[in-house]
């Protein structure tokens, strides 16, 4: 066998005879239950003026005395029927809820909504050239590629206004709003 295991051993026993040889009788600050007769509730009041009174500990303190109450009636908690169920919110089975709760709605504003906007250009300015003393920018949105001049419509959406290195203003003609595109500086 191992130290160990002799040493559990040991424990084992130690703690087996002190079950059986060790010391059973109830401490004297615990008081046993006391079952009153109906002739004793009559008493009471009498039993209640002889009672003594309260206890003080070694540190001398006096202890609070302790009264026991009464238990509910099952009828009380869970009504006469006693079919109770958790969702019926009565007696013990009252539902408890520990959601938050929602968040307060937006307030209402009586401001008229924000006006639309031009979304962002969607173009991609890939250089620019003079021919023939008038400005081309060369533009590409995806896989196509644009060349434009001033006056030039791309797609129905957008009208070039003017060209004029490093800026070109361009029309989104649905709102009828200016942009600027960066096209670079002369080169």
């Amino acid at each position: 066998m191992k130290p160990y295991q002799i040493a559990m051993g040991i424990a084992l026993a130690v703690a087996g005879g002190l079950v059986v040889f060790g010391d059973n009788s109830p401490a004297g600050d615990i008081a046993e239950p006391v079952a009153r007769s109906r002739s004793a509730a009559s008493t009471a009041p009498a039993a209640v003026a002889a009672a003594p009174a309260p206890r003080a500990d070694k540190d001398a303190k006096p202890q609070a005395e302790v009264a026991i109450l009464r238990l509910t009636p099952r009828a009380m908690l869970v009504g006469e029927s006693g079919e109770a169920t958790f969702a019926s919110g009565e007696g013990v089975f009252q539902g408890q809820n520990w959601n938050p709760p929602p968040p307060p709605p937006p307030p209402v504003s009586n401001a008229p909504p924000p006006a639309p906007v031009a979304p962002p250009m969607p173009f991609t300015v890939i250089g620019k050239a003079v021919a023939d003393g008038a400005w081309e920018v060369y533009l590409a949105r995806g896989d196509k590629t644009y060349v434009v001049k001033n006056q030039t419509v791309i797609d129905g959406t957008y009208r070039v206004d003017k060209i004029a290195p490093p800026l070109m203003s361009v029309t989104y003609l649905p709102l009828n709003q200016v942009q600027q595109i960066n096209i670079g500086v002369l080169d």
